[in-house]
């Protein structure tokens, strides 16, 4: 019979994963001006929609099933066939359908990371061909070659809760996507609602609990490991952006404690499980540099990355990645790997090579399957169009006065 107490805490992360993507639509929604919030907030809770459905459909299968150390699974699974309230999951504690209900809200939010950094100028029709294209050929095969037996599993590489299977993927098809699209034709004055953006931050901090501690599938040691390392990081990157930004500009902005916090919480997640909380620490100071600086390259090379994906999210997956290469310890969880500074020098170079393959494969697609869009539709849209997304769009107005 299965765990109760594993079932119940496995359906309140899903949850609390699940109630990223609404945290997301107000992070971005907060970030861009008033007349193009709704254009943005959409493409993250269309992707709970679509999602679900090509989950639903292959996606758990092309993931989970069959496929061992390759690149894709089978359609073994697809439309759940196979699977009923009485399948169990791994070992026998948690159904099958709680685990596939707790992976596909991480296939919801992956694709909606990468629309932050085309805002204002992808059209709607074309951004949900982009969704279940880049589904099928980006995510999938990377959830099935780290977490579903695949190629990269098979490797020895590890990524706890998606450094690379969301953060670094995302992050490198938004870059391509930013150089693909192009700059915006009319310019934005910062963040319309700035108190938007710290409720998007903290239903994302929040989910964020269930995004890493879920991810050991179970309640144990390890569970708090994680939990309390999630927080640590993400409260070490806000202080430590916040203190450099203050230095260079003379003030202590909140937007940039805000982001720092995402950064920091986007580097920890391959590590949570495997390092100790000084390791956390660590990480979160490295994130909010690191990633502070790569938003300021960004600025400086002049990408239209609007809301910083790349910086954040690409940036800080990747190096969360190599940091557990370098400070991964199995003295807190034997699962783990004993990263650079503890002998284990295959293992890092392991994650190095899996942070570059995995950086080229999800750039390179990325800008294929908008080439391949904009021969069908105009994936673009006009500066006419730009200047009042929500209207010229979907009819709409976030604000009517």
């Amino acid at each position: 019979m299965f765990n109760t107490g594993n079932t119940g805490f496995m359906l309140v992360a899903t949850s609390l994963v699940m109630l990223m993507t609404p945290g997301l639509a107000f992070f971005y929604g907060g970030l861009v001006g008033r007349r193009n919030v709704l254009s943005i907030m959409i493409q993250s809770f269309v992707s709970m929609g679509v999602t679900t459905i090509l989950w639903y459909a292959v996606g758990f299968s092309l993931c989970f099933s069959g496929g061992e150390g390759g690149i894709i699974g089978n359609l073994d699974h697809a439309f759940l066939r196979g699977i009923d309230p009485t399948t169990p999951f791994g070992d026998g504690q948690i159904p099958m359908l709680v685990f596939i209900a707790y992976q596909m809200m991480f296939a919801i939010i992956t694709p909606a990371l990468i629309t932050g950094a085309f805002s204002n100028r992808v059209r709607f029709p074309a951004y949900l061909i982009f969704l279940v294209l880049w589904l099928l050929l980006v995510y999938f095969p990377f959830v099935h070659m780290i977490w579903g037996g695949g190629l990269l599993a098979e490797w020895g590489v590890l990524d706890f809760a998606g450094g690379i299977a969301v953060h670094n993927i995302a992050g490198m098809a938004a870059l391509a996507s930013v150089l693909y699209v192009g700059k915006r034709q009319v310019a934005e004055g910062g963040p319309h609602s700035i108190p938007l953006v710290a409720l998007g931050t903290g239903l994302l901090w929040f989910g964020w609990y269930g995004f890493n501690a879920g991810s050991e599938l179970q309640v144990d040691s390890i569970t708090c490991l994680a939990f309390l390392n999630t927080d640590i990081a993400a409260s070490f990157a806000a202080i430590s952006w916040l203190i450099l930004e203050w230095s260079r500009v003379r003030k202590p902005r909140f937007v940039g404690l805000l982001t720092g916090a995402v950064a920091g919480l986007a580097t920890i997640t391959p590590a949570a499980a495997f390092v100790p909380t000084w390791g956390a620490a660590v990480i979160g100071i490295a994130a909010g540099i690191v990633c502070y600086w790569a938003v300021e390259l960004k600025n400086k090379l002049g990408w239209d990355d609007a809301l910083d994906v790349w910086g954040v999210h690409g940036v800080g997956g990747a190096l969360g990645i190599i940091m557990l290469g370098l400070i991964g310890t199995t003295t807190v969880n034997a699962a783990g790997a004993n990263g650079l500074f503890f002998g284990g020098g295959d293992f890092f170079l392991k994650q190095v090579a899996a942070v570059a393959g995995s950086s080229v494969y999800a750039f390179g697609f990325t800008w294929v399957m908008l080439w391949l869009i904009n021969k069908i539709i105009p994936v673009r849209t006009t500066q006419e169009m730009e200047s009042s997304l929500d209207e010229s769009l979907h009819g709409e107005q976030a604000y009517l006065a």
